[in-house]
């Protein structure tokens, strides 16, 4: 049974991170259990679990969907975010040894490659370059704990980070930053990397309105 529970909390964690569910959108029960072949017992398990971690929402006389922040909710989330961010980043500057400092190099430069080569377009394959940058950073920061509370906390504003880099220009600009941050991170400028990071994952409001407003 908990086997079973971990197959299908792992399956609706990775739809998340994929973009294949959206802010509100209703968890289709029944296709989980077709598709893995479980009782409704280890599903429901899964989806007190994903309650519990802010990811879902019961509305009454709804079944679970998917957490939807209201504006005050996504900018307190934000606010979270970016001070966890911005730990992870210091800590990276203090800490970060060869081997993770050129790993993350190698992600900056194929975020370059992409804002060259594609500009504006393909918003999603710059997406899973800025989450392993993001992850690159948080993990040469040596705290799993913080590493954890990163991707659950970030999960819940992930399809909103996801359509910020259709905007014209956001490709390039994050491009921009993640260096400036990397090489603030090799150079171990702690309070600076740790408050370039907060910046860079912070929104303005009038942003945070468009975000909302793209997603219904």
């Amino acid at each position: 049974m908990a086997g079973q529970t971990e197959i299908v909390l792992n399956a609706i964690l990775t739809s998340i991170d994929r973009g294949e569910l959206s802010p509100g959108e209703a968890i289709d029960e029944n296709a989980l259990i077709a598709q893995y072949e479980v009782s409704r017992t280890p599903l429901r398990e899964a989806l007190l679990r994903l309650e519990a971690m802010g990811l879902v929402t019961r509305p009454p006389r709804k079944g679970a969907v998917l957490f939807k922040p209201s504006f005050e909710e996504f900018l307190s989330i934000l606010e979270v975010n970016a001070q966890l961010e911005g730990q992870a980043a210091g800590l990276a500057a203090r800490r970060i040894g060869a081997e993770d400092g050129a790993a993350l190099m190698q992600i900056v430069e194929a975020c370059e490659v992409h804002a060259r080569d594609k500009g504006d377009g393909d918003p999603n394959g710059y997406y899973t370059l800025n989450l392993a940058f993001h992850k690159q950073v948080a993990e040469a920061a040596g705290n799993p704990f913080l590493l954890d509370m990163i991707k659950m906390n970030g999960r819940k504003l992930i399809a909103y980070y996801r359509a910020r880099y259709r905007n014209p220009g956001a490709i390039a600009e994050s491009a921009r930053e993640h260096r400036q941050i990397a090489e603030l991170i090799l150079a171990h400028k702690v309070d600076e990397a740790r408050a370039l990071m907060t910046e860079h994952v912070l929104f303005d409001r009038v942003t945070v309105t468009d975000l909302l407003a793209a997603l219904g």
